[in-house]
């Protein structure tokens, strides 16, 4: 499989702007590219793990907002133990 080339100069969508399962994928290609490598390119190392901070930092920020969610959603379908005697 060829590697996609990617430049920090803006060809790449912001990690912000992904969904979490793609920037899951992202990070398992980088990871990926890590495992495979034999003699480490230091400079395009250090550029992957700048992408991936960047995804980790988005990604937790995602599912903090997706815990959010659920709880407000919890919340709804919540029963009091008041409501539960008044039934």
């Amino acid at each position: 499989m060829a590697e996609k080339k990617k430049t920090s100069a803006g060809a790449q969508t912001p990690p912000n702007q992904k969904s979490l399962s793609e920037n899951l994928k992202e990070l398992a290609e980088i990871s990926a590219w890590f495992s495979g490598q034999e003699d480490l390119d230091v400079e395009a190392g250090l550029e992957k793990v700048k992408t991936a901070a960047a995804l980790i930092k988005s990604s937790k920020d995602k599912l903090d907002k997706l815990e959010n969610e659920f709880k407000e959603i919890e919340k709804d379908f919540s029963v009091s133990p008041e409501d539960s005697v008044q039934q």
